[in-house]
């Protein structure tokens, strides 16, 4: 189904196409494509995951909102495994404190891109994850640490 919509032709869209589908024939619920937020991951090299809105996308909506990179290079399991190229980047709305998108570029991106969505889905203010503990060493643990370091968007 996912294959012919338009609306992104990844196994994973595809899947929850047919998820959507399902539910409102078999189960009578009320899902809609519209409701999905963007996310995919490319196995590049280092791989490049994606959540929600772009920097630019922010941008357009001209609403107030908040920034927090982190170089891979400072990250203790990417060091550790050698695999330090590449960048964390995570926007937040300023007055909902909500996450409106992140890009994760570098090791294991696209499994730590995973906390980002639960938390989108979750519509839960960031603080919720900038409090929560993540085990030692792995690339999510600084997710907690980047939602401490946000800074308005320029």
């Amino acid at each position: 189904m996912g294959d012919c919509n338009g609306r992104g032709a990844f196994t994973h869209t595809s899947w929850n196409d047919f998820e959507i589908v399902a539910a409102n024939i078999l189960d009578n619920e009320q899902r809609r494509v519209s409701e999905r937020i963007t996310a995919y991951a490319l196995y590049t090299d280092p791989p490049l995951a994606r959540a929600g809105m772009t920097e630019q996308e922010v941008r357009k909506t001209g609403k107030p909102a908040l920034v927090s990179t982190m170089a891979m290079e400072d990250v203790s399991r990417a060091y550790e495994k050698g695999e330090t190229k590449g960048f964390m980047k995570i926007l937040a709305d300023r007055d909902s404190k909500q996450i409106l998108g992140a890009s994760l570029l570098g090791h294991a991106g696209d499994e730590v891109i995973h906390c980002i969505i639960d938390l989108m889905y979750a519509k839960a203010p960031y603080a919720v994850m900038q409090r929560a503990m993540h085990i030692h060493p792995t690339v999510s643990e600084f997710i907690p640490i980047m939602m401490q370091d946000f800074r308005p968007l320029q």
